[in-house]
């Protein structure tokens, strides 16, 4: 049977969501090791790291490691905050409730806006890419109340959710019920083909990126590669891939549902916090997906090659945008 929009109901049980964290905790610690070495895949990795371990002047390479690791850490994660608000502000303004509920007697003037000020929609309806023509159609015909509404539900869920999370030990979670995100892969929070689960998880990060982490093509492949490309019992194949044999299509399940995506990216983010207290590095709350969306994002560039491949054959590839 084909799963166009959800997942095989195995991936629900907790015995499989066990094996899944297990197999991205087994595959963490080499992915993080070329993730410092190669400072997040902007330097060339081991012998460079050999030799400014020697300009360092330290007697042990294990030691020169740990001081480097300290150092390339906090770089990294500079940097990846530095990125992240260079555009925040766009979201921040554009999804401010206040802001939303004005356009209720205009949610023409928010598809406008949309379509203006938001980034992430802006750079897609203005690509001249062929693939994301459906996009533009979708965005074009779409109904202003309903992309209006959909956005009010979700800067709501993101502003209440985080105010709640103030008095709770977040580090703590250690069930998918725990997160609460059930909601979330609703279509109260969606807008088929317009607002999708990258659309959609994206304005969450940039207004809470201390709760909501960026589901976007790289993490879904990159989640691929650290549970080893291993099915856990999915009749389907990898619950991470949309594989079409009809059609020879394979890509990023662009379905996958964003609540069981967010309890595993927070399984990443506790690996990164423990390798952060180990080198002396504070992790900020404030930013704890900003760092996890550079990781995964470095585990897909750093298979590009691999990934063009297998999708190659893929003849729409459009929802890997959304």
């Amino acid at each position: 049977m084909y799963y166009p929009n959800n997942i095989e109901d195995v991936c629900y049980e907790e015995s499989h969501i066990e094996q899944v964290i297990n197999e991205v905790k087994a595959q963490f610690y080499d992915y993080f090791d070329l993730f410092i070495k190669s400072e997040a895949g902007t330097t060339l990795p081991e012998d460079q790291v050999k030799k400014l371990a020697e300009n360092f002047g330290s007697d042990g390479i294990a030691k020169v490691r740990k001081k480097d690791t300290e150092l390339v850490l906090k770089r990294i994660i500079a940097d990846g905050i530095d990125k992240f608000e260079k555009d925040r502000n766009s979201y921040i303004e554009l999804l401010d409730e206040e802001a939303l509920e004005e356009y209720e007697d205009n949610p023409a003037g928010f598809k406008s806006a949309l379509r203006k000020d938001c980034p992430i929609v802006r750079g897609t309806v203005n690509s001249p890419a062929k693939e994301l023509d459906k996009y533009k159609y979708e965005f074009r015909i779409s109904n202003p109340n309903e992309l209006l509404t959909v956005s009010q539900n979700l800067a709501s869920f993101a502003n209440c959710y985080a105010e709640e999370c103030e008095d709770y030990e977040y580090d703590s979670i250690e069930a998918l019920e725990d997160l609460e995100f059930k909601l979330l892969d609703t279509e109260d929070y969606s807008v088929f083909g317009v607002i999708g689960g990258g659309i959609k998880s994206q304005f969450l990060f940039k207004l809470q990126p201390a709760y909501f982490p960026y589901r976007s093509k790289e993490a879904i492949w990159a989640f691929w590669y650290l549970t080893n490309k291993k099915t856990f019992g999915c009749e389907e194949g990898s619950q991470f891939l949309m594989i079409n044999v009809e059609k020879s299509q394979t890509n990023q399940n662009y379905f996958y549902p964003y609540e069981l995506f967010s309890f595993y990216a927070y399984q990443v983010y506790l690996l990164l916090k423990k390798e952060a207290e180990k080198n002396n590095v504070h992790l900020s709350d404030k930013y704890r997906y900003v760092l996890v969306d550079q990781f995964l994002s470095f585990i897909a560039k750093k298979h590009d090659e691999d990934i063009k491949f297998i999708s190659s054959s893929s003849e729409d590839k459009l929802y890997s945008w959304i």
